[in-house]
Parts: structure tokens; C-alpha cells; sequence
């Protein structure tokens, strides 16, 4: 996961051996499995302070193997065994002892973790009679206990004074991390930003790797040679293509370094977690995404008939979520109105496929956005279209400077690009997305060309290009 504020999930799924072995797999609630865990590693009779540390402890473990895809990012099809070698002793279809199972009603949604941290803590544990470790000793608890310690002074004894509990955390269904679309130079998007922030902490132990100036959310250049050269060094085709292969090699490794799941973990901050951009859009929100959005709404409401095209405004109102639905439901999703990651990735793909199929023939026609986003670094041939059309517009707007047609794009495109983007009221990011491609693409075809050569327009937006 490693992408945001840990959650409760729905259901955890258990191998029932180590994990290597031809076992079972089972999926049980994750209430089931807290109190089948409570169940089976403490004793009902204990004092009621020793079992609440106890839950504590177990529930913070199960959420650290969950939020960091210690299995499933190794390969595993499975969050966690019933080896008490590696995790926590579970007991398929045991009994639940009463009390266990209403103390953990109780403190299901509450897990500890380091102050100034995300990550639920990995609270190792032992019994501490036959087997001793650096952790919580399930029978010292009932010592404690017995001495007056309140659960939270117990959790102190055995992990530090810097813990704290965070109580009533939200129950969702959880989702695999990996976008389920492969990030490529030139996208942008908070799964993106999570790659940069890795391979950057990841390159303090493996210098090889070089640093990403701006861990931006947008792919460019650099992101694409640090992702080459890690999939260099762990034996991965060097494409520069983050495809689930790289993407859970990417955050084995980062959790490794860091250490998180172990006791000694380094921490994972709330800035290394913090969202480039809203998890959804919905009505009420605005700016570059949904200007995105937009744009690709429009486009393919232009091929598809079903879908209705919405203005480039920026601002998530009633026709953008009717657009959505209308979306949606041609592409078999729920029509909920609202853009969470299946349908941005849905949209993005029939885009991509629409875009593809337009010729690019910049001689007569107005060029599709490409589908990825251009910044400082980025290079091609679509950087030379673009060059293209700040230098025509230009003649007419001697403000937005000139630029040579290098493919290459440099300081002086994007101070072109910033000079375009406050002469028409726009964001000031010297970056062009799909909307920004759109307004100099539109620009320069009603300069050159007339508004005839228009592949989509309706008043007050237009989408510039051509069949």
C-alpha cells in the first residue's frame, strides 16, 4: 500500500503454513481474524489490561503487513501466514473465547504506531517464556497488569515512550496498490509521485540509482532513468516502464530499507505519503486534475455518442458529473458521478486509443494531445509540435516568446509555456497537460487555420485537432 493513511480493511486473507509451503489459503473478515489470533496466542483469564495491550499489539502487526505488502510485493497471494515463525498464530475455524472476541469488538479500528509516523508499528512479540525477543512479552503483560500498567503504559514498557494509538481508523475495502495501468514518461498522478518518493529514499542505499529533482507526480525524464537503472540493478528489463513487476519490486525494496516492517523501523512521514493530488474528484473539486478530466471527457465524447462532452473549466460542477455517469455507463462502470482510480484509468485508456488513431500530420492539421504531460526535460517530437505552436502564436502574441523547434524541452520553452498560461488566466506551471495542449493547440489552429478545422466545438470549449 505505502501510498497514503493506513485503513482497517474489510477482509485479510491467511496462509495457513509458512510461506513457502503448499497450504490453504483462507479469506476471513478482519474481525475474525483479530479475535482467532487473541484466541489462540492469549488466555481468556488474563487481566483485562494485559489482553486490551495484547490486542493492540496484534492488530497493529496484521495492519503493518497489510500496509506494506510485506507478501504480496514478494510475489505471495496471500497478506499473511499462521506461522508463528514469521507472524501470528491463526487457527482456521477455532473457537472464540467470549471475552477475547468483546474486548476486540472494541479496539478493532485502533492500531499503534511512532509519533511522527504513518505506518501501523510492527509490534514483534514472543511469549517471553519459551521464546524471548525485543519486543512485547505476552506473559510480562500479565505481570504488568497485575502491577496496575494501563494497556497504553504496557505498549510504552516494551516499545518506547514515542508511541501513540490511533483510534477509530476508517474500515474500507481494500485495493492492490499497483494502479493496474503501467506508468510511463510523460503520466502524471499520486501513484507516480509514490514511485519518485520510493526511488529516491530507495538511492540513499543504492546510489546507482539517480535522484528525481521533484517528486512532482509528473513522469518525466529523470523519473524514467532512475526506474531504468533500478530495474538494472534487480534484474528487471530496463524498459523505464513501471509495470507491476517494478512497481512491487519498488516497494519491496523501499520498505526494506526503511526498515518498516521490523521494530527498528526508520518511520514512513506524513510528507512521504502525502497526495499530489485528491484520491477522487467529484463535485466541489477543481484544478489541474479536473481540467484533465475534462479535456478527455470532451475528446471522447466527440467519438462516443453516449458520452456527453463537458466544458474545460476546471471546476467539478453538475455537467461534469453528468459526463462522468454518461462515461461510465458506456464503459460498463458504476455510474456514481464520481472519478476514482478505475475510471481515470478508464478514461485515460480510451483517450490513449483515440488519440493513437489520429494521424499525426502537423503539416495540415492541428496534432492530438499525445496523452502524457510535458515539462522541463521532456523531449520528442511532440515538444517540437508544441514548440511550433508557441512560436506561430508569437506573431500574434509577441508576449509569449518564440522558441526554436529543438524537441527539447528547456528553460526557454517553459518560460514560453508560463508566458502562455498567464496571458489566458491559466495555472502559471510551466507544464502542459492535456487541457494546456489544448488551449495552444486551439489558439494556434484558429490563428493558422480557422475554427473550421475544430475536431470538436460547442460554445465556450472547443477540442483542437483533427480527424
Amino acid at each position: 500500500m505505502l501510498t497514503g493513511e493506513p485503513f482497517i480493511p474489510e477482509t485479510i486473507t491467511v496462509h495457513l503454513g509458512t510461506p513457502n509451503s503448499d497450504a490453504q489459503n483462507v479469506t476471513v473478515d478482519f474481525m475474525t481474524y483479530i479475535k482467532n489470533v487473541a484466541s489462540s496466542e492469549i488466555y481468556p483469564t488474563w487481566p483485562d489490561s494485559s489482553i486490551r495491550a495484547n490486542i493492540y499489539v496484534i492488530i497493529s502487526f496484521a495492519l503493518n503487513r497489510i500496509y506494506t505488502e510485506w507478501y504480496r510485493s514478494r510475489g505471495y497471494d496471500f497478506d499473511i501466514t499462521s506461522s508463528t515463525q514469521y507472524d501470528q498464530k491463526f487457527i482456521n475455524g477455532r473457537e472464540i473465547f467470549d471475552s477475547i472476541s468483546n474486548t476486540a469488538d472494541e479496539l478493532f479500528a485502533d492500531y499503534v504506531r511512532r509519533q511522527g509516523t504513518v505506518e501501523p508499528l510492527f509490534t514483534a512479540f514472543c511469549n517471553g517464556t519459551t521464546v524471548t525477543c525485543d519486543g512485547l512479552s505476552q506473559w510480562g503483560t500479565v505481570s504488568l497488569a497485575e502491577q496496575g500498567y494501563t494497556p497504553y503504559e504496557i505498549l510504552k514498557y516494551y516499545y518506547g515512550d514515542d508511541i501513540e494509538i490511533v483510534r477509530n481508523a476508517p474500515v474500507r475495502t481494500r485495493t492492490p496498490s499497483y494502479p493496474n495501468v503501467e506508468l510511463s514518461e510523460g503520466m502524471a498522478g499520486n501513484e507516480v509521485k509514490t514511485i519518485q518518493v520510493q526511488l529516491n529514499r530507495i538511492s540513499r542505499n543504492y546510489p546507482a540509482i539517480p535522484k528525481i529533482a521533484q517528486t512532482d507526480g509528473i513522469f518525466g525524464a529523470d523519473t524514467r532513468e532512475a526506474v531504468q537503472k533500478f530495474q538494472e540493478i534487480f534484474d528487471l528489463q530496463p524498459t523505464g516502464i513501471v509495470n507491476e513487476a517494478t512497481w512491487y519490486k519498488i516497494a519491496y525494496i523501499y520498505t526494506s530499507v526503511k526498515r518498516l516492517a521490523e521494530l527498528s523501523s526508520e518511520g514512513l512521514s506524513f510528507e512521504e505519503t502525502e497526495k499530489q493530488f485528491a484520491n477522487e474528484q467529484k463535485i466541489g473539486s477543481q484544478g489541474f486534475p479536473v481540467r484533465e478530466i475534462q479535456y478527455y471527457l470532451a475528446v471522447v465524447g466527440a467519438y462516443y455518442d453516449a458520452v456527453l462532452p463537458v466544458e474545460i473549466t476546471g471546476y467539478f460542477g453538475e455537467e461534469t458529473e453528468k459526463s462522468v455517469k454518461s462515461f461510465q455507463q458506456v464503459f460498463g462502470l458504476p455510474q456514481t458521478g464520481v472519478v476514482d482510480r478505475q475510471t481515470w484509468n478508464d478514461l485515460y485508456r480510451a483517450y490513449a486509443g483515440i488519440a493513437e488513431s489520429v494521424p499525426f500530420d502537423i503539416e495540415s492539421s492541428v496534432v492530438l494531445y499525445p496523452g502524457t504531460v510535458f515539462k522541463e526535460g521532456s523531449s520528442g517530437d511532440y515538444v517540437r509540435v508544441l514548440q511550433e505552436y508557441l512560436t506561430y502564436i508569437n506573431q500574434s502574441y509577441p508576449e509569449i516568446p518564440a522558441v526554436n523547434n529543438t524537441g527539447y524541452f528547456g528553460p526557454l520553452t517553459r518560460q514560453s509555456v508560463l508566458a502562455f498560461q498567464k496571458r489566458f488566466g491559466l495555472p502559471q506551471t510551466g507544464v502542459v497537460g492535456g487541457a494546456v495542449w489544448n488551449d495552444i493547440a486551439g489558439l494556434y489552429s484558429d490563428l493558422r487555420f480557422g475554427t473550421d478545422k475544430r475536431l470538436y466545438q460547442s460554445p465556450g470549449y472547443t477540442i483542437s485537432a483533427e480527424t
